[in-house]
């Protein structure tokens, strides 16, 4: 399809929902509770004014988030490719559905384990599932998140070395061009980061990694592929340098889209993994959550795990508690169970065959788009001395289009929106490659729709070199004007809840602007 030269974004003045409605107004009316009243709750942790709520109609709350939705570029309307190392999926309506079944939100996580034997089930089998896909031994499914995981990874080296009386080891390997969680995971832990270089191909080399290492290695955490797409051929022997030192070796599988059923952590040297199931396993993103991340590792690394886990007894399903080198819960109960849920549904629904065909679809796509994005002026790949294909996304640069045109990843995203297209993620680490733009077409886009995401691209290129005034006063069709990356920090306060902005509360006590001083 062409590109959609026609489209206008709907942009409604729509209010924040707090400034909307009038007291009295109601969308349900609750039935009369005769019922035991509870007791009072203590006066230190009671409210002591009504809580500020809202007051609307069911039509008010209805039209209110419909026209937000509008001014929303997700996934059931666009072409998301652009929204690169989140692996942008399809993610099945039907399991939507099933992880909404009164069947599964009706249960308490405190109900006795024998009630609750089908979902427990469901989890093993879940957790047998990606020890299988990752070669892995023992699996925690409790993580919120990829960053949680990693980080529980880091408690879980301290807590291994720490019981073999090795408590003098305080360095974490991370890579340049890995997931900025892994070092962020380290240093809040306490750890000292030591951030390898990448080498011109993209990857750490082997000689490098020799050099990082010592007696103090805690371990290595590192993607691959990394977050440009790279993948590193000497990852097994990187962890093999890493093992020789003392430490032990953490996976973080993140872009494991495009190696499920080809290639497993296990064999390429970690003792530990870390899955993302909103990403990789078809559950939502939903602006970066629900997320559930889920630990694996080796038999050594169990008994460190997380705690509870869920095993299998001789007479069901339960959840074991009982782990004395466990770093213990870091979260409650048993984890993010309707996400669990989804990505339980999407794994058997594809089998061992449709994993791997998912990683195989995804790389070709990727190449797909990674051949008609290069014939583009002014548009290369990231370390062009690397001629080997890249895998889940692409790291281009648009250094040459700046150079050429002064137009560089910034205005590009300014103006796809025009086109219906969310704006393209750049980069977590600029510094790798100038102008840095980034794609990452899943396995669930089709060609026509992935050439429609390279003719846009096409366009907005070809305007860039012969109508300079579109790219400058993009975007043109927008919900939202361009934000002013310059006004935020200098006039207006970042105030993260409705309340505080209806207060105008200063950033800070010695400040003195409010909201209402912003400049224009």
């Amino acid at each position: 399809m062409s590109p959609r030269i026609r489209f206008q974004q709907a942009a409604w003045q729509e209010p924040l929902i707090t400034d909307m409605g009038a007291p009295g107004q109601r969308g349900f009316a609750l039935p009369p509770f005769d019922g035991p009243t509870a007791p009072p709750l203590p006066a230190t942790i009671a409210r002591r004014e009504p809580l500020d709520l809202p007051e609307l109609s069911q039509p008010e709350v209805l039209r209110h988030f419909m026209r937000l939705s509008q001014m929303t570029l997700a996934h059931n309307v666009a072409i998301d490719a652009t929204v690169a190392t989140t692996t942008p999926k399809y993610a099945p309506i039907i399991n939507e559905i099933m992880a909404r079944t009164p069947k599964l939100t009706e249960l308490h996580p405190d109900q006795p384990f024998e009630t609750t034997q089908g979902l427990l089930k469901l989890l093993w089998e879940l957790g047998e599932c990606l020890k299988s896909l990752t070669g892995m031994d023992a699996v925690s499914l409790q993580a919120q998140g990829g960053a949680h995981a990693i980080f529980a990874n880091v408690l879980i080296m301290k807590a291994f070395h720490a019981s073999r009386g090795d408590r003098d080891r305080d360095e974490i390997i991370s890579t340049l061009a890995t997931h900025p969680a892994n070092p962020a995971a380290a240093a809040a832990a306490g750890f000292k980061v030591v951030e390898v270089p990448i080498g011109p191909k993209g990857y750490v080399e082997l000689d490098v990694m020799k050099a990082a290492v010592s007696e103090r290695t805690v371990g290595l955490f590192i993607n691959n592929p990394e977050d440009t797409g790279v993948f590193n051929p000497h990852i097994d022997r990187l962890a093999a340098v890493v093992h020789d030192a003392g430490g032990l070796c953490a996976y973080d599988q993140a872009n494991a889209n495009v190696t499920l059923g080809i290639a497993r952590a296990r064999e390429s040297g970690f003792d530990l993994c870390q899955l993302n199931l909103h990403k990789t396993f078809g559950a939502p993103m939903n602006l970066f959550g629900p997320a559930a991340g889920v630990i694996l590792a080796v038999a050594e690394l169990g008994p460190f795990l997380p705690k509870p886990v869920v095993v299998k007894t001789e007479t069901g399903y339960s959840l074991d508690g009982d782990r004395p080198h466990s770093i213990g819960a870091i979260r409650a109960y048993a984890g993010n169970i309707a996400t669990l849920v989804k990505a339980y549904a999407w794994i058997r629904a594809l089998g061992e065959d449709g994993l791997r065909e998912v990683a195989q679809t995804a790389a070709l796509n990727n190449n797909y788009v990674q051949r008609r994005m290069t014939a583009l002026r002014g548009i290369s790949v990231a370390f062009p001395e690397n001629t080997e294909r890249r895998l889940d996304v692409v790291r281009y640069s648009l250094a040459q289009l700046k150079q050429d045109t002064g137009f560089g990843t910034a205005d590009l995203n300014h103006r796809i929106t025009d086109y219906g297209l969310p704006a393209a993620w750049a980069s977590h680490h600029p510094e790798t490659s100038p102008e840095p733009l980034t794609l990452e077409p899943t396995e669930s886009f089709s060609r026509a729709e992935l050439d429609e995401l390279v003719d846009v691209y096409a366009q907005i290129v070809e305007e860039a070199y012969s109508t300079p005034a579109l790219i400058a006063d993009a975007p043109h069709r927008s919900a939202v004007a361009r934000m002013r990356n310059d006004v935020p920090e200098g006039a207006r306060v970042p105030l993260a809840t409705a309340r505080l902005m209806r207060e105008g509360r200063p950033r800070t006590p010695a400040a003195s602007a409010t909201f209402d001083d912003a400049a224009p």
